[in-house]
């Protein structure tokens, strides 16, 4: 049931980005929908991670860099809620905050772009293949090790300007992003789930307030989809567990299937030497549990000791050779 009071103004904080703008303005075009006399408004914002590009993620601080200024706006008074891409979102929603919404999930699969290749296994021994974060990294190099894996920062249409100008020779990028800003012609192949497990809560959008704020709880709890809202608690539940953030590869997909909630995660070494991979499943009002048992059993099989080992801060790999027959490695 909405809110007794309708919304008269509401001000989303938002990153400066086309996909982040995207993002705001589709979650605007939903709340119209539901209040067609409020005015919504968008204030945008520029964070640390959109603005330290020559270091990976993991050694700047993670994935809380593109959320803490959006959170400072909410705090002054300056915007009422911020959207963000759901796997940005750190798997600790810190006090005052909390996320009065998480919209119907997009496509969760990860893209394979490129001008020279079809696909992954197209590449030739040594092809440099661009991408932002570890869990790719790992994946990638676990499956196709001859490849070269480089660090890509900066937003989309960046990241698509460094392939252009012959920088990669591909880029792996999430599906959902590029078919958001209507680039779905700049997908040559989509790598299934089996192969490169998404990040958790990939695909999903989420609307973060502060959780003082009753009203707007009330008045944004019918953009929330009760599927993708459960599947991404197991997810983020199973992350959570691992002390999951851009320092350690986790990757993490759960599914509606036949009545039941269906689980896969994955913990790997940065290198791709070792993964460690899980299913487990149970009824949706389980989510969390199913996460976090996940999380225990991969634990239980080794991977305590790769946590522990990272918990200093993820290897970027930083050799300068590559190829069939080479240690992989993330080459600057």
């Amino acid at each position: 049931m909405l809110h007794e009071i309708s919304p008269r103004r509401l001000v989303i904080a938002t990153r400066e980005s086309r996909l982040a703008r995207w993002q705001a303005e589709f979650v605007a075009s939903r709340v119209r929908e539901l209040y067609p006399d409020c005015e919504v408004v968008l204030l945008g914002v520029t964070t640390r991670g959109d603005q330290i590009l020559d270091r990976p993620l993991a050694k700047v601080g993670g994935k809380g860099l593109f959320v803490k200024e959006l959170e400072v706006a909410l705090l002054e008074g300056r915007a009422d809620i911020a959207v963000h891409s759901l796997k940005d979102v750190p798997m600790e929603i810190e006090k005052p905050f909390f996320l009065a919404a998480i919209l119907s999930r997009g496509c969760v699969e990860d893209a394979f772009v490129s001008n020279r290749f079809s696909s992954l296994e197209d590449l030739p021994p040594g092809a440099r293949v661009g991408t932002s974060s570890l869990r790719r990294q790992a994946q990638l190099i676990a499956y196709h090790p001859y490849i070269c894996v480089k660090p890509l920062r900066g937003n989309l249409d960046t990241r698509l300007a460094k392939l252009d100008r012959g920088e990669y020779d591909a880029l792996v990028l999430a599906a959902a992003g590029l078919e958001r800003l209507g680039l779905r012609g700049r997908i040559r192949a989509r790598l299934p789930v089996q192969k490169m497990i998404p990040a958790p809560g990939q695909g999903a959008l989420a609307v973060e307030a502060l959780a003082a704020r009753d009203d707007l709880a009330s008045w944004l709890k019918p953009l929330t989809d009760p599927d993708t809202e459960r599947c991404v608690a197991a997810e983020r539940a199973f992350a959570r567990r691992l002390g999951g953030s851009c320092e350690v590869p986790i990757a993490a997909y759960a599914r509606m299937e036949e009545g039941g909630l269906k689980l896969v995660g994955l913990v790997a070494e940065p290198d791709g030497t070792k993964l460690w991979q899980g299913r487990r499943e149970g009824k949706p009002d389980e989510a969390e549990s199913i996460g976090r048992e996940l999380a225990e059993q991969l634990l239980k099989e080794g991977a305590e000791e790769l946590l522990a080992r990272l918990g200093a801060g993820a290897e970027i790999l930083d050799g300068k050779t590559c190829g069939l027959g080479d240690t992989p490695r993330f080459s600057e």
